[in-house]
């Protein structure tokens, strides 16, 4: 059986596929893996044979659109720029694939392999890497752009999520992907967020220490602990100037806004604000050199990218946008988070590192250097957090996500 894996969106939702991929691949399975065309090399690297979804330029002129990170309107670029994506994942498995020959391994945007699997009556496995994906009565996520949704009850919270897919979500995507079933003689979906999970298995790519397991979530679902990839990124090490850099002082504040993100000009400059307020040495990690600020202070430096496996614990604290694959490394790490969210499950990320006790949360508007120096410093000085951090750190060491997700695909297929 050949098992299809289909992956859309950027490094953070990319990078586990191609860590299953390689796995499955090891343990003698025939894989492939659809994704955008950026991600070709990767994959090579892997040893993954690839199929690309759209251009390089149609990735990047995603990426490059402000509204995308906007916590309300990013929904309706994502899915503008999500329609063509979710068409040819359905042509590629209409082409190459077969009942009882093949199974697909899908990303919660790898919107056409459900659609495949309506029409064509594949399997599928849908695999939801953040917890913001799962939607729950008793302990809802936290949706971007609710002011104060962290402090509300959770089945109101549930109540404004069921309102975001009538008025947010719905319009944004169901129109674009109802006109692809509508001539494929498929009825339209109602729900997204409740259509995207497959009956067949849904793979929550996050441990329940986490994320506790809700009696409201679906049967289907299993939990089986976050995925670190970071070295199948665009380098397995660290280069030879920031080895040196890390050497030559005391750990450095790491700060990063996502691989994807082409608008953190303001996020960087106040991030070497910070290092001066407070006397510490700071790394940039920023895939473009136009986000950071002509002018370094000394003791900071720009790479644009280093795998966080190896980086961070070295590190003293890490300041990020609250993506979960970052969250993630850090949490293996051991070290403090401040989550400075932007758009869709930072806000959210941000809330659990608050109840683990590991990290801290400031508002885009209020990351000054002043607040931020206050918020690290509390964090820095906490045995409390330390010894919170050290915890989370002990529970990583026994988990190894992309081996259980495989383990789960295995018994699929044996059955």
């Amino acid at each position: 059986m050949q098992i299809k894996l289909v992956a859309v969106g950027s490094h953070g939702d990319v990078l586990p596929f191609i860590g299953l991929g390689a796995e499955l691949v090891r343990r003698g399975h025939a894989a492939v893996l659809a994704a955008p065309a950026p991600f070709a090399q990767l994959a090579a690297r892997a040893h993954l044979p690839f199929h690309a979804l759209g251009t390089r330029a149609d990735y990047e002129r995603t990426v490059a659109v402000p509204d995308l990170w906007h916590p309300r309107r990013g929904a309706f670029v994502l899915f503008d720029q999500l329609a063509p994506t979710t068409e040819q994942t359905y042509d590629w498995l209409a082409r190459t694939s077969a009942p009882g020959e093949t199974l697909v391994v899908a990303s919660t945007l790898g919107l056409g392999a459900r659609v495949a699997q309506d029409k064509l009556g594949l399997p599928v496995v849908t695999v939801h890497v953040m917890p913001l994906l799962v939607e729950s009565r008793h302990a809802a996520p936290v949706l971007p752009g609710i002011p104060l949704a962290h402090v509300l009850p959770s089945r109101l919270r549930h109540w404004l999520g069921r309102g975001a897919d009538r008025y947010v979500i719905g319009p944004a995507a169901l129109p674009q992907l109802n006109a692809l079933r509508e001539r494929l003689d498929l009825a339209p979906v109602r729900r997204l967020r409740h259509w995207w999970n497959s009956p067949t298995r849904i793979l929550l790519m996050f441990p329940e220490w986490f994320t506790a397991p809700q009696a409201d979530w679906p049967a289907q679902a299993a939990q089986v602990g976050f995925p670190l990839v970071d070295r199948l990124g665009d380098t397995p090490s660290l280069s030879s100037e920031l080895s040196e850099f890390l050497a030559a002082g005391p750990p450095p504040l790491v700060f990063t806004y996502g691989s994807a993100m082409r608008h953190g000009q303001a996020f960087f400059r106040t991030a070497c604000a910070l290092c001066r307020t407070m006397g510490r040495r700071g790394v940039m990690l920023a895939p473009e050199s136009g986000q950071m600020p002509t002018d370094l202070p000394e003791g900071v430096i720009h790479v644009p990218y280093a795998p966080l496996s190896v980086l961070l614990p070295r590190a003293a604290a890490l300041i990020h946008h609250g993506g979960i694959g970052t969250v993630a490394q850090a949490l293996a790490a051991g070290i403090p988070q401040l989550v400075v969210p932007v758009a869709f499950d930072h806000f959210d990320e941000g809330q659990r590192l608050q109840r683990l006790g590991v990290g801290a949360m400031l508002g885009r508007r209020r990351f000054t250097p002043g607040r931020a120096a206050q918020a690290l410093n509390r964090l820095l000085a906490s045995e409390t957090v330390a010894q919170a951090c050290a915890e989370t750190r002990m529970r990583m060491t026994r988990e190894d996500g992309v081996s259980a997700a495989c383990d789960e695909i295995e018994r699929l297929i044996a059955r």
